[in-house]
């Protein structure tokens, strides 16, 4: 979550950045009010303490001498009862203000393009050849190879669920193994971790409680179907102080994610490049400060030479401020082209929290004899599904046969 006492130190540079990833207005009023006015109250509470200290001490010195106490009695319960108030005041406006920040994205780094939508955002680098052919291109649910069962993923779960047989399952394990093994000779330490997290982890990392109608809640427990392994992996430290020798720190995961897409009604109805259920490869970086943007570099490139070795061609975007999910304060996505639907589509999004999601996970670090917040980094590397619809699409034969790329053989 953004820094509190940023906010009460400099109210005009937190909202300006906020305004750019299009906060409201009115959200920002109320934070500005309450910001204000609890630190106000918490100033008052502090002077009625000094107060009260200076009033204790003259009492043992008053019962000492043997003076009347009477006065300096009732004074120094005044004090103690304008405390108890102010103390109770301090809680409930704190305990609002940090309600209102739980939902509060973070600020866009100062190098992020401004602009409000997609629309706006930057293409940094075209990498590959597209493939030619001498026929049309069809999209992947149109091959006739039997990899995709749309019917009976549906028939078990509901819409927006898929089956694989055959070399499709074959395929999507392959490139599990094969994004696993490519992170780790890249130094990405792998781990394995629960598909499931409690309330306190979906909130270390931001997804609660603004997108609590995008998960599937376990019910009767304090559990969730984990969205991304980002939330695992960065929570492992969660509440930690790290050695500084520790840092960066790279990890990796697979994992199922499962989200209810609640917010995109209608789009991508068709095929595997939204479904509720999905598999991933993961990246997540624990980083100083200093650190982190030579890491994000890294996880960058690491994502796109994954895709380069697959033959796949793609993009690097950099994406501008309307466009920066929650958490993030700058983000390049990876999009790959798919020739049958003509078209780039993202199949990675790398992204830098800054000390965004550290804060709110407590994640810090030991610097000489003082802790410091950690910064954290995300990426897909990459999204197993979507990587598969490009070898699909890109690896395609006239008669709906595919290739397997010279990289995956040996897995297949």
């Amino acid at each position: 979550m953004i820094d509190i006492k940023l906010l009460q130190k400099d109210f005009d540079y937190v909202t300006t950045a906020l305004q750019k990833k299009g906060v409201d207005n009115s959200v920002l009023n109320n934070l500005k009010i309450l910001a204000s006015t609890s630190k106000q109250k918490r100033q008052e509470m502090e002077d009625v303490t000094a107060e009260q200290n200076v009033l204790s001490k003259e009492f043992g010195r008053y019962k000492k001498e043997n003076l009347n106490i009477t006065t300096l009695q009732e004074n120094i319960n005044n004090l103690k009862n304008k405390k108890q108030e102010l103390e109770e005041e301090v809680r409930v406006l704190e305990e609002e203000l940090n309600s209102i920040i739980l939902g509060v994205p973070n600020m866009p780094d100062e190098s992020v393009p401004v602009g409000a939508s997609e629309d706006e955002n930057v293409v940094l680098e075209v990498l590959g050849q597209k493939p030619s052919f001498t026929f049309e291109p069809k999209e992947h649910w149109d091959l006739p190879n039997g990899w995709i069962d749309f019917e009976r993923g549906v028939k078990i779960a509901k819409s927006r669920f898929a089956a694989l047989r055959g070399d499709g399952a074959r395929m999507e394990r392959a490139l599990i193994n094969y994004m696993l093994d490519f992170n780790r000779e890249r130094g990405f330490n792998e781990w394995y971790v629960p598909f499931m997290a409690n309330s306190n982890t979906l909130q270390g990392t931001g997804q609660l409680p603004k997108f609590a109608d995008d998960l599937f809640k376990i019910e009767g427990e304090d559990l969730y179907l984990i969205p991304t392994a980002e939330v695992s992996l960065t929570n492992l430290f969660n509440d930690e102080i790290l050695e500084i020798e520790e840092l960066p720190m790279l990890l990796t995961s697979y994992t199922p994610c499962f989200r209810k897409e609640a917010g995109s009604a209608g789009r991508d109805t068709r095929g595997l490049i939204r479904q509720h259920q999905f598999d991933k490869v993961e990246m997540v970086a624990i980083t100083t400060p200093e650190q982190s943007s030579e890491v994000f570099l890294k996880m960058v490139n690491c994502a796109s030479d994954l895709l380069t070795s697959l033959g796949l061609a793609h993009q690097k975007v950099q994406l501008c401020t309307g466009d920066l999910g929650f958490s993030a304060a700058v983000t390049v996505d990876l999009e790959v082209w798919l020739p049958g639907q003509n078209k780039f589509r993202e199949i990675s999004s790398i992204s830098n929290t800054a000390d965004f999601q550290a804060r709110r996970a407590k994640i810090r670090f030991k610097d000489g004899k003082k802790n410091t917040l950690a910064h954290t980094l995300n990426g897909s590397s990459l999204a197993v599904g979507r990587t598969l619809v490009a070898i699909m699409e890109n690896y395609q034969n006239e008669d709906g046969s595919v290739r397997i790329p010279e990289v995956l053989k040996k897995y297949m």
